[in-house]
């Protein structure tokens, strides 16, 4: 299978040359193929927020190489970085972070307009996004009007939005009730394997872990497998 993420003795230091620096990456190497589902678990304050952001380009390393569908990101421009976010990558988060004012339709919508799609067949692909995820009943509803379930949902329909070949999330049902967070992952999984695009998933629930296709930790700034 092709490779979707590499990353290769990545590290990241803050604050570094500094009385105050503070290693949270030191030399975590991973890759994951197109179509895998991985976990990434550890306790808060390890290092997996930092590590995802570094995997989608949101923050540089200090050190090492981070490798998008097999090409090094190393020397892009900021131009090309948020290209390659838009078009590649695809993020749900524990907080939902939908634009409040727009519809669930238009939030899904809205990621595939700034990639330059005509409003007819961005619409299009949201209310079929909408659809998959059980929403298609909601297509004009604002988040406010929506659960917490239902929110998440629209955002994990927007994260999908554009096709991406890499996904990641940052416990994505880490702020629902177990019920709930059950029926979005169970969403999660399906839409991933029907797409068949990778994802890293980091998450405190190792019930969930248990359900992918691996098991990643990170101990001491390194990813550890098992």
């Amino acid at each position: 299978m092709s490779e979707a993420l590499g990353l290769e003795g990545v590290a990241k230091v803050y604050n570094a040359g500094t009385p105050a620096a503070v290693e949270v990456l030191a030399g975590a190497s991973l890759t994951l193929a197109a179509g895998e589902v991985a976990a990434l678990v550890a306790p808060s304050g390890a290092g997996k927020s930092t590590l995802l952001h570094i995997a989608g380009l949101l923050d540089a390393p200090s050190a090492g190489e981070v490798r998008i569908a097999g090409a090094a990101v190393a020397g892009r421009d900021e131009r090309a970085r948020t290209r390659a976010r838009r078009d590649t990558i695809g993020f749900v988060y524990q907080f939902h972070h939908l634009l409040p004012e727009f519809t669930a339709l238009e939030n899904v919508a809205l990621p595939q307009r700034a990639a330059g799609r005509g409003r007819a067949a961005a619409e299009a692909r949201g209310r079929a996004l909408l659809g998959a995820v059980g929403l298609g009943g909601r297509l004009g509803h604002r988040p406010a009007e929506l659960s917490g379930g239902e929110q998440q949902r629209v955002a994990l329909a927007r994260a999908l939005a554009n096709r991406p070949r890499l996904l990641l999330a940052d416990e994505p049902t880490g702020n629902l009730d177990p019920e709930t967070s059950a029926a979005v992952f169970a969403m999660l999984m399906a839409l991933v394997r029907e797409t068949g695009l990778a994802a890293l998933i980091a998450t405190h629930n190792l019930e969930l872990a248990a359900q992918m296709d691996r098991r990643l930790r990170l101990e001491a700034g390194r990813v550890v497998e098992g």
